[in-house]
C-alpha cells in the first residue's frame, strides 16, 4: 500500500510503501527510492544499502529545511 507524505501546506514531498511483513520504502517525490526500512533488523538503509541509523528514519530523509 502505497500513502503520500505531505508538508505542513499539504504538498507532498514523497510516498511510503508499506510490505505486509513490516518494512517500508520511501521514494521521493518523483517516486525514487530514498531509503527503506527493514522491520527485522529495525535498521533504515539508503539507496545504495548503507546503514543509516536504527529505527524508522525514512520520513526525516524526505524533507529538506
Amino acid at each position: 500500500m502505497e500513502e503520500a507524505l505531505k508538508d505542513f501546506y499539504g504538498r507532498i514531498i514523497g510516498y511510503v510503501e508499506t510490505k505486509s511483513n513490516g518494512d517500508k520504502i520511501y521514494k521521493n517525490f518523483y517516486k525514487r527510492i530514498v531509503a527503506k526500512y527493514i522491520k527485522a533488523s529495525n535498521k533504515t538503509v539508503d539507496f545504495y544499502g548503507r546503514i543509516i541509523g536504527s529505527g524508522d528514519l525514512g520520513a526525516g530523509l524526505l524533507y529538506k529545511i
